[in-house]
């Protein structure tokens, strides 16, 4: 459909976090750290720089009022909770085997995770066992009403993130609902945006960049009580203070972006790079 232009400015936006790769695309939306300067040059698309995250989010998502217990969430009554709502087809085996190594230096933690499927499930309880540990210490959770599996966040005490395909709405519903967020950055679009939206709730020091930092971090803040709660409280404070939430300001900037788009083309000027000021 694109191929035919049936648009003038055609946009890469969301649906694909990477360069389309097709002429016919003008631009891509995007911000400095899921698209560093530097890395323009592999993208077909002109970058449009937002200045804040590139990532649209709702200030208004309900978070219900049910308060989950433990056990009716297949939870242990007591120890550490990580969790990571990615799509299974997220977890590779570099993530999943620190992950692993995370659980058997935070003793009575558990691994609480989305259930695609009950063999996606099976599978990775049967790798859990293979790397010794026990399969019953990766917990599932079945699809519910947002609401609800944003209430169920509060469950939890650290979302752990995935490389090279990082959680993007997942992350803003973890942050949205309280919950740290810790990542590594990527090399790629697709594996920085956690780190654009740490950026824009003004946590970046949950940002690691190795996997052995992850790993540390992670081991860290589960036996760290004081440092866990420090950081939940910041997130607390910044959730509604920072530009990630501020969707009248988000609006604002990409409303900028389009205007500018439509006023070069309009003024018979090819498409450029573009960068929106705050």
């Amino acid at each position: 459909m694109f191929a035919k232009r049936p648009a003038s400015i055609q946009v890469n936006y969301l649906g694909f976090p990477g360069t389309i790769v097709a002429k016919y695309i003008d631009y891509i939306i995007a911000d400095r750290c899921v698209i560093p300067e530097a890395q323009s040059v592999y993208y077909t698309e002109k970058v449009v720089y937002l200045p804040n995250s590139y990532q649209a989010n709702d200030r208004k998502k309900q978070i219900a009022t049910r308060e989950f217990g433990r056990v009716e969430c297949g939870l242990p009554e007591t120890g550490f909770v990580f969790c990571c709502f990615n799509n299974s087809y997220k977890i590779l085996p570099e993530t999943f085997n620190c992950w692993m190594r995370i659980l058997k230096r935070v003793e009575g933690s558990v691994m609480w995770l989305l259930e695609n499927n009950p063999s996606a499930a099976s599978h990775l309880r049967s790798a859990a066992g293979s790397l010794g540990v026990d399969p019953q210490r990766l917990v599932f959770a079945g699809r519910t009403l947002l609401p609800d599996h944003l209430a169920r966040h509060r469950l939890a005490e650290l979302f752990l993130d995935t490389l090279p395909y990082n959680a993007h709405t997942t992350a803003s519903d973890a942050l949205w609902a309280g919950l740290p967020v810790l990542t590594c950055l990527g090399e790629t679009f697709a594996g920085r945006v956690c780190a654009s939206l740490l950026n824009a709730v003004n946590l970046p020091e949950l940002v690691a960049t190795t996997i052995e930092d992850y790993e540390r971090m992670a081991v860290e803040l589960a036996t760290n009580p004081e440092k866990l709660t420090e950081l939940k409280r910041k997130l607390g404070e910044r959730r509604l203070t920072t530009p990630l939430f501020d969707t009248n300001q988000f609006t604002k900037h990409i409303e900028a972006a389009y205007m500018t788009m439509y006023e070069r083309e309009q003024a018979g000027l090819p498409p450029d790079h573009i960068s929106i000021l705050n």
